[in-house]
């Protein structure tokens, strides 16, 4: 069998639904995420938040041009503030220009991230901490720098955790660690915001077609990608899958729910070979 590209993984995701969007359920609130880029899950979650009337604050290193202009076609208001999620002073600028540009913060989505995958030996001391400073420390900090500029009753916090902060997998010791950090950094924060009408809610996406998780799979066996695929019952994701569950967390809909991380594409799997139990017990 010929093993599959990532193309061609991703031609057989099951398609997110791009349902037509006239709610405008974020009309009049103004979203800020960090770490989006032109193909990856912040850019989708921009881009679904803007479908809906946000207006949008793009905190990226680098500035992703070609969806600041897709955003900026909506006619909403979109700003890109560069932003490095391990520099406090690029964090407070980058929230600087939000209130400046919009004189409020509704939606803040902790995106940025980086990952690494190797055995915890080899990693250097400066590696494994750089991810921790990106994925939690920068979450931390953003979310600190943003408090008192939320929207107070009404904001929310949402923050992209992973699959591998509920569950473990060899090579990703640290990843793990950083977003489960992060899980329970949601967890009890909930609890201190809860006064003052502020929500803070997280996803844990499985594997999503994104280049990040593309530069693992493209050298895959036939066999390594089945395993893959047996891991997400639901098939591997798309960005909008995850854009589309981190709206409805962001929205009202979901105004009665905080503290809680929203697994995404898995499900907890003890694998028993149920197929040859149930013919053992006649009933396969």
């Amino acid at each position: 069998m010929t093993p599959k590209t990532p193309a061609a993984l991703e031609a057989r995701a099951t398609p997110a639904v791009e349902a037509t969007l006239t709610s405008g359920r974020f009309q009049g609130q103004v979203a800020f995420i960090t770490g989006a880029n032109d193909k990856g899950i912040g850019g989708a979650i921009a881009e679904r938040f803007a479908s809906e009337g946000a207006s949008i604050v793009i905190a990226s290193l680098d500035e992703p041009k070609r969806l600041v202009k897709k955003l900026g076609k909506q006619g909403n208001g979109v700003v890109f503030a560069p932003c490095d999620v391990t520099r406090s002073s690029q964090i407070r600028h980058s929230i600087d220009a939000a209130m400046e540009e919009f004189g409020k913060i509704d939606i803040v989505v902790n995106n940025a991230g980086v990952e690494v995958a190797r055995p915890l030996r080899k990693f250097s001391e400066e590696q494994w901490r750089q991810m921790l400073a990106v994925n939690l420390d920068g979450a931390i900090a953003v979310t600190q720098a943003a408090l008192d500029h939320l929207s107070e009753p009404g904001g929310v916090i949402v923050n992209i955790a992973s699959a591998l902060g509920l569950g473990g997998c060899a090579g990703f010791s640290i990843y793990s660690a950083s977003k489960a950090g992060l899980i329970g950094f949601t967890q009890s924060l909930a609890w201190e915001l809860a006064p003052r009408g502020i929500r803070i809610v997280g996803v844990a996406p499985g594997l999503v077609h994104t280049p990040m998780i593309h530069k693992h799979i493209e050298h895959l066996s036939a066999e390594d990608r089945r395993q893959i695929e047996a891991c997400h019952p639901l098939g591997i994701g798309l960005p909008h899958d995850v854009a589309n569950a981190v709206a409805f967390l962001a929205s009202d809909e979901a105004r009665w729910i905080t503290g809680v991380t929203l697994p995404l594409g898995f499900a907890q799997h003890y694998p028993l070979p149920t197929k040859s139990l149930m013919a053992a017990d006649g009933h396969s």
